[in-house]
C-alpha cells in the first residue's frame, strides 16, 4: 500500500523550469503547490549512484533535509541492449565534449559502438524514467516508467532532445525526434512513471 501524499506544499528537486511546470500542471488538480530546487537556493547533490533510483533517492532526499519539505525527484536516461545496458546513468555524460553538451556526439558514439560490437538487429533498447517521492520521515515510494523501442540510424527528425532521434518506440514508425512533441509526452517512459505516482500518491 503507497503511502498518500496529505500536504499542500511539495519541493520538485530540480533547476529545470520545463520540468517545473510541467509538474505543476499535472499535479494542479490536487491542489499542490510545487517550488524547485532553484526557488530555495539550492545546490544539486552529486549523483554517485550506479542505479535510476539511487540517483533519484540522492535528489529528493537531499531537498526534504535542505527544506523540511517532502520532495519529489526523478532520474531517467536510455539503457541499449548491445552495450549492456550502457549509457544508463551515464546518458547525459555521454554528450559531454569540450564546448558543453551535444547530444549529436552522444548518438554518434552510441551507433558507432554498437557497430565495433557487431551488435544484431533490432538493436534494442529502452528509455527509463525513476520518480521518488520523499516524506521528511525518510519515507519514500519509487515509481518506474519504461518505453521499449529500438536504436536506428541515421538520426531522424529535430523534435524532442537528447537521443531522441536515433530511439523508435515500440508500436511507432516514428521516431521521438520525429514526433509531436505532446504525442510523445502522452506515451513517454516520464508519462508511465507519472501516471503510477499520480495512481499511487495522488488520486
Amino acid at each position: 500500500m503507497t503511502r498518500r501524499f496529505q500536504g499542500r506544499d511539495l519541493l520538485v528537486a530540480t533547476h529545470n523550469q520545463g520540468k517545473l511546470e510541467e509538474i505543476a500542471d499535472l499535479l494542479a488538480p490536487f491542489s499542490v503547490t510545487v517550488s524547485s530546487n532553484a526557488d530555495h537556493g539550492l545546490p544539486e547533490p552529486d549523483e554517485t549512484e550506479t542505479t535510476f533510483v539511487g540517483n533519484a533517492r540522492i535528489k529528493a532526499h537531499a531537498g526534504v533535509k535542505a527544506t523540511g519539505l517532502p520532495a519529489l525527484a526523478d532520474d531517467s536516461g536510455i539503457t541499449v541492449d548491445g552495450l549492456d545496458g550502457a549509457p544508463g546513468v551515464h546518458t547525459a555524460d555521454w554528450a559531454e565534449g569540450p564546448n558543453g553538451r551535444d547530444f549529436h556526439r552522444a548518438m554518434t558514439r552510441t551507433w558507432n559502438e554498437l557497430n565495433a560490437r557487431n551488435a544484431p538487429e533490432p538493436r534494442l533498447a529502452q528509455f527509463r524514467c525513476t520518480l521518488v517521492l520523499a516524506w521528511p520521515d525518510g519515507h519514500d515510494e519509487v515509481f518506474e516508467g519504461v518505453m521499449p523501442g529500438r536504436i536506428v540510424w541515421p538520426m531522424r527528425g529535430v523534435q524532442g532532445h537528447g537521443y531522441d532521434p536515433i530511439f523508435q518506440p515500440d508500436g511507432y514508425d516514428l521516431t521521438f525526434g520525429e514526433m509531436d512533441r505532446w504525442e510523445k509526452n502522452r506515451i513517454s517512459h516520464r508519462a508511465r512513471a507519472f501516471e503510477k505516482l499520480i495512481e499511487g500518491c495522488f488520486a
